[in-house]
């Protein structure tokens, strides 16, 4: 597997050797899995802070649920929901916090308040100025891909050719990017698992992940306890399955080691602890 260093503020990923475990903190009410289990300041501090004691390597905080379907919200909720929660965290956490925003001004205020990466889901598209900030700061930056918005992209998902497309798209963004300034090695691209795809196109990209890998970028990936999961679970075992049962965490556990043995180096995920000790030994595995 490829691998790449992240220096940046004052730390220090290297990614390849290991998978990086991106913890997921959703301070929102309507999230798709965890939507209001942590949408208040005391309930979101204590979980970053498990999430990190976890074996989390970043901590990724988003104030505004992007699951299918979901509404906007506006730029002062999206700030009130995470700045203060950030500003806590960052000073009883040792591990960098991700900001998960589409809008550059609570990107900004984010990276004030002790946040030092920016988790784009528009790839720069809803923002333009957002590419300027990261290039001003000089810091790490998650590009993704999602056909639509969050809520159009699940209405009935096509592609052409869906591996080209998807590669394409991103090459295109990370190009654009260095354009305007920002560093290639800040660069992580993801394909966007769950946004504006179908469950055979979530399955597709996992296998031939290597088709992004091969574009010279660390690779992120969210599978954890997506909606391909469940149905898959639901058909196969004729019985309904959702976000919380045990079931789905068994197969984000299986969506998690084929992305990285098919070059994920960063997993984003809800179960930290469960999955630090799940890719011990996947990254033994693939380091063999």
């Amino acid at each position: 597997m490829s691998q790449f260093s992240l220096q940046f503020n004052n730390f220090n990923l290297e990614l390849g050797f290991r998978t990086c475990i991106m913890g997921i903190l959703n301070a929102t009410p309507d999230s798709f899995s965890d939507g209001g289990r942590f949408n208040t300041f005391e309930t979101a501090v204590e979980q970053g802070i498990k999430l990190a004691e976890d074996g989390a390597h970043i901590l990724d905080i988003g104030g505004e649920s992007s699951r299918p379907f979901a509404t906007p919200v506006s730029e002062q909720e999206e700030l009130d929901r995470v700045i203060p929660v950030i500003e806590n965290l960052s000073k009883l956490i040792n591990i960098p916090i991700s900001i998960d925003t589409v809008k550059s001004n609570v990107a900004k205020e984010a990276l004030n308040a002790g946040a030092s990466i920016i988790n784009d889901i528009s790839a720069f598209e809803k923002d333009p100025a957002m590419a300027d900030l990261v290039a001003k700061r000089d810091i790490p930056v998650v590009l993704m891909h999602m056909k639509g918005t969050p809520k159009t992209m699940q209405i009935d998902p096509g592609y052409d050719d869906l591996m080209f497309e998807i590669t394409d798209y991103l090459k295109s963004r990370a190009e654009y990017a260095i354009q305007k300034g920002i560093q290639k090695k800040n660069i992580i691209l993801d394909p966007g698992i769950g946004f504006g795809k179908t469950i055979e196109h979530n399955l597709v990209i996992i296998n031939h992940l290597v088709k992004i890998t091969d574009l010279g970028f660390p690779v992120l990936m969210g599978p954890s306890r997506k909606s391909f999961i469940q149905n898959i679970l639901s058909k196969k075992e004729n019985v309904k399955i959702d976000s919380d049962n045990i079931k789905t965490q068994y197969g984000t556990m299986a969506a998690v080691a084929a992305s990285i043995l098919n070059g994920a180096h960063i997993v984003r995920v809800h179960d930290v602890e469960k999955v630090k000790s799940f890719t011990h030994i996947i990254d033994s595995i693939s380091n063999a």
